[in-house]
């Protein structure tokens, strides 16, 4: 019996550019006890038949065809057409949150920063259950304990900015199984999460849905996913189904031309370092309009351009304890010792909260550090970043740019796209206003969006759109170096095709150097000659990357690499494995390479250009982190 079934759905947008149709005469089923992938890039109108089905259309949106049909698969209540009832009427209320859930891409901004996370779950339980406020909160710690939250008591009296963004995510699956729903829409629930967390994330999915006998429509991008969870798949392009059929069927032997792109845009393990990605639409990058402005780079290829030596950042909590009046403190960069050279791709892996972004902001200097040095070549010699002052500091930040992991914030929703990419050169005095101008127009280009969507606010761009005005805004004033935190998370495999291709392209042509960090490391293992392995603070292993990702040595990284899912029907995660593994708890690796308190953690050459951190191991052989 099917849950859900789309019949012929048409919604259209009443835009000030007129009526644009986001779904096209959308027909497809959700069985009973089965999950349906609907993939797609951004703005094919996926999250749009999500808000459908939960009646939160927006105002300027209508159904103008077609019936979405919500079944009981127990044949207590009968059948009832959504696209029929009122979007704020009392039957789409009764549903919402009762008989269908949903599970949204970010839960940060989706969870209320104002309401404990115990409120926030239990609501629902009020709303739709009839139960007291002390039932709701008894409900609500089931859920909690269900979704395998460490502390379940503890969690009802937190507040989201206390959580991981992982735990944030199970809160909200929690939230919406409270009510035991039919139908879990889950809206790229993993695409921000690194990859053992969304590893922990899928199962627990799997595991509630056997647990409850529910129908999951899980919608993404990424085919790992797919590959892992989906027993139907739906592939749609600009409103309008390309292909559809069982998970078998379309991996095996894909038969629109659409649906072969997007797999073959999807980075693999297996990829030739000279292969490239294949975008649906391929950027060609005009390197003459993006050459340095000023003298060229006086560093050569391949000698080091940023040293961390010994570099230690610590951030201090909200309280020491209870009965503490010295605040605690957590070492966020635990005696760091790295170089990147010149021309380089250095790939910065780990799990959140390992200390990544913690990194690349204190080698950008937005952030102080504690002990060490961060030194940069600006062709004179290596400088102390943290001496830098006045416009020597005003050159150094016109070298260095940063692209953000979360487009949503880091975008300013009160200036236009144009304001956006000509506030960097309006800062720095490059131009007049119309050269200005023509910058971003050309790097609108390079991003591959229209220029006529200058005028535009970042609000009215989907989340891929807008990250890629985030890296075209990084890209305006020509840098020599790039730090890249999480550049594709919250792009669809084809856009990510592009911009890792455009990423390789510009290094190439332009010489530039990246610090890439990402949780993806079939990314990471396409883009970056050399990876570094972080976890709690510390590096536990630094080598060439092909070398790591064919051997690697320390149980941390094993353990991130075992947790990447593959696009690939034949190799399905190990969900019982990776439950077992305890790889990020330092205390619980086996010798060598338990972390002892009081032992610094020194990188050892274990085999030629490939180092690992081993504190149990004799230092016969072992080399300080700058050799590195």
């Amino acid at each position: 019996m099917n849950v859900l079934s789309i019949d012929g759905l048409t919604v259209d947008f009443n835009t000030a550019e007129g009526k644009v149709r986001a779904v096209d005469d959308v027909s497809f089923a959700v069985p009973e006890n089965k999950t349906v992938a609907l993939v797609g890039e951004s703005g094919s109108g996926k999250t749009v038949i999500s808000q459908t089905i939960m009646g939160l259309l927006p105002t300027m949106a209508d159904i103008t065809e077609g019936h979405v049909v919500l079944s009981d698969p127990h044949g207590k209540v009968p059948p009832v057409d959504i696209a029929t009832l009122d979007r704020k009427g009392k039957t789409m209320r009764s549903l919402r949150g009762n008989r269908i859930s949903i599970i949204f891409q970010e839960p940060m901004t989706s969870l209320s920063p104002l309401h404990t996370i115990g409120d926030q779950i239990g609501e629902a339980a009020v709303l739709h259950r009839d139960c007291s406020a002390a039932e709701a909160r008894d409900l609500t710690q089931e859920m909690l304990r269900l979704v395998q939250f460490p502390d379940p008591k503890r969690g009802l009296d937190t507040y989201p900015f206390e959580l991981s963004g992982g735990l944030r995510q199970r809160a909200m699956i929690a939230m919406a199984m409270i009510c035991h729903p039919a139908l879990l829409i889950a809206d790229e629930p993993t695409t921000a999460l690194d990859v053992t967390i969304q590893a922990e994330i899928l199962k627990l999915i799997k595991d509630v849905q056997a647990e409850l006998k529910m129908s999951v429509l899980m919608i993404t991008h990424d085919f790992g996913v797919v590959a892992n969870m989906a027993d139907e798949v739906v592939v749609i392009y600009h409103g309008r189904i390309m292909e559809k059929g069982t998970a078998q069927d379309l991996f095996s032997n894909p038969k629109h031309d659409y649906l072969k792109a997007l797999l073959n845009a999807v980075p693999s393990f297996n990829m030739d370092r000279d292969e490239r990605l294949m975008p649906i639409r391929p950027i060609e990058v005009k390197a003459d309009s993006l050459k340095q402005r000023g003298t060229a780079s006086k560093v050569a290829p391949g000698q080091p351009l940023v040293e961390m030596h010994d570099v230690v950042k610590e951030f201090t909590l909200r309280k020491g304890g209870l009965f503490s009046t010295k605040p605690a403190s957590v070492r966020a960069l635990d005696m760091i010792n790295l170089t990147i050279k010149k021309g380089e791709c250095l790939g910065l892996v780990g799990e959140s909260g390992s200390g990544k972004t913690t990194a690349a902001k204190a080698i950008l200097r937005a952030i102080e550090i504690e002990e060490g040095t961060i030194r940069y070549n600006h062709g004179s010699g290596l400088e102390n970043v943290h001496k830098l002052r006045g416009p020597d500091l005003l050159d150094y930040r016109r070298r260095v740019q940063l692209i953000f992991q979360d487009p949503f914030s880091s975008l300013n929703p009160r200036m236009t796209v144009n304001d956006i990419l000509t506030e960097p050169l309006q800062i720095h005095n490059i131009g007049t206003a119309a050269e200005q101008a023509e910058r971003a127009r050309s790097l609108m280009d390079l991003v591959g969006l229209d220029p006529r969507f200058l005028r535009r606010y970042p609000h009215s761009f989907s989340g891929g759109q807008r990250q890629r005005i985030g890296i075209a805004r990084a890209l305006a004033l020509n840098p020599e170096f790039i730090l890249c935190d999480e550049p594709t998370s919250a792009l669809d495999v084809s856009v990510q095709a592009q911009i890792l291709n455009l990423l390789q392209d510009l290094k190439r042509d332009l010489n530039l150097t990246y610090l890439f960090v990402s949780h993806n490391l079939a990314v990471v293992d396409y883009i970056a000659d050399r990876i570094a392995v972080m976890c709690r603070g510390r590096l536990v292993e630094v080598g060439e990357t092909r070398e790591v990702v064919s051997n690697p040595l320390h149980p941390y990284t094993r353990a991130l690499l075992s947790a990447v899912p593959e696009p690939d029907l034949n190799t399905p995660l190990d969900f019982a494995a990776l439950d077992a593994n305890r790889a990020s708890e330092p205390g619980e690796w086996p010798e060598p390479f338990r972390v002892v308190d009081g032992i610094e953690p020194v990188l050892i050459e274990m085999e030629p250009n490939h180092f690992v951190c081993a504190p149990g191991m004799k230092t016969r052989g072992a080399l300080e982190g700058t050799a590195a």
